[in-house]
C-alpha cells in the first residue's frame, strides 16, 4: 500500500524535513565567512537559499547568527576628507540655515507613542524645548518644558512650517 507522501514523492525528500532548514557544520562555517566578510542578514538570508537550498525566515537566520555567536559587521563607507576651506564653508551654510530657520529646530521621532500619528521635539528661537504629538485625529499638542510658556507667534508658524515639511519627507 502507499501512502500519500510516497504517492507525491516527498516522503524521504530531504529538502522538506524539519532538518533541511538546519545548516551542516560545513555551511556554518561558510555563513560565518560571510558575516565576517560584512553580509547583512537579508543578503544572508538570500544567499542560504540560493547556495545551500535553505528557507529561513528574517528572524530565523538573524537567530542563527546570533547561535553562531557572530556579530555583523557594519562596513563603513571611506568619508573623503575635507579641507579647511569646505569646512567653514559648511559651517557658514549652516549658520544661515539656523536663521532662515528662525531659529526654531523641529526633530520627528521614529518610534511614535500609542494613540500617536506622529512625535517629536521642537527647540524655539529662544532655547525653550517641547514635546510634539499628532494624535489620529490630526490635532498638534505641545507638552513638557517650561510650565506656562507661549512660544512667539513668528516661532509657532515657523514651526507649523518645518513640521509639515519634515512629515511630507517621512511620507506621513
Amino acid at each position: 500500500m502507499i501512502d500519500d507522501t510516497q504517492q507525491n514523492g516527498a516522503g524521504n525528500d530531504s529538502a522538506t524535513s524539519p532538518s533541511a532548514n538546519v545548516p551542516s557544520e560545513e555551511q556554518k562555517r561558510e555563513i560565518s565567512r560571510w558575516v565576517a566578510d560584512g553580509m547583512g542578514l537579508s543578503e544572508l538570508q538570500k544567499k542560504l537559499d540560493s547556495e545551500f537550498g535553505i528557507v529561513m525566515t528574517y528572524m530565523d537566520v538573524r537567530f542563527l547568527v546570533d547561535d553562531l555567536d557572530l556579530s555583523l559587521v557594519d562596513l563603513e563607507e571611506p568619508t573623503p576628507e575635507k579641507d579647511e576651506a569646505e569646512t567653514v564653508e559648511d559651517a557658514n551654510a549652516d549658520l544661515d540655515d539656523t536663521e532662515s530657520m528662525g531659529g526654531v529646530q523641529v526633530e520627528v521621532d521614529t518610534v511614535v507613542p500609542p494613540g500617536a500619528m506622529a512625535s517629536g521635539s521642537v527647540v524655539f528661537s529662544d532655547g525653550v524645548s517641547k514635546s510634539w504629538t499628532i494624535d489620529q485625529f490630526g490635532r498638534l499638542g505641545l507638552s513638557g518644558g517650561q510650565e506656562g510658556y507661549k512660544p512667539s507667534d513668528e516661532d509657532l508658524m515657523e514651526f507649523q512650517r518645518q513640521l509639515e515639511a519634515s512629515l511630507r519627507n517621512k511620507g506621513i
